[in-house]
């Protein structure tokens, strides 16, 4: 039961934290459709994946850490480093469920990315999957 629980728990991903001012490369803002998948070795079944919608404003693409995913909890990205489309980074969490986690996105042509991040707590380790596309203007 812990499993799923904590599971569960990892699956609460959101798309926002803020740290840095570095702009996502050349991405656009407006309504975006965000698919998550995730695995968890030893977990007795593979979670569905989670699409979403979410408004990014012209505020949020012009810092790169309203992009990156954050898991609940108290994180912090300890190291984000950027090169052309490419975007990756490390988070330390603390609090109740302390664990490190990095990732990487890579922006396609202002309407796009995907990316990947790997996080670990409690002797668990966890994949998630992104896939994302811009779909038009947020209401």
């Amino acid at each position: 039961m812990k499993y799923i629980i904590t599971g569960i728990f990892l699956l609460a991903i959101t798309t926002r934290t803020a740290t840095s001012e570095a702009a996502a490369p050349g991405m656009k803002e407006g309504l975006w459709e965000i698919t998550t998948s995730t695995e968890m070795p030893g977990m007795p079944f593979k979670p569905a994946p989670v699409t979403i919608t979410h408004c990014y404003s012209k505020e949020d693409v012009k810092n790169s850490n309203e992009i990156v995913p954050k898991q609940q909890g108290k994180c912090t990205i300890t190291d984000m480093k950027q090169s052309g489309s490419k975007m990756t980074w490390k988070m330390v969490c603390t609090g109740e469920n302390p664990g490190k986690g990095e990732g990487e996105m890579v922006f396609k042509g202002g309407t796009a990315y995907e990316g990947y991040q790997k996080f670990a707590m409690q002797g668990m380790k966890m994949t998630s999957r992104y896939k994302a596309k811009r779909i038009g203007n947020c209401k």
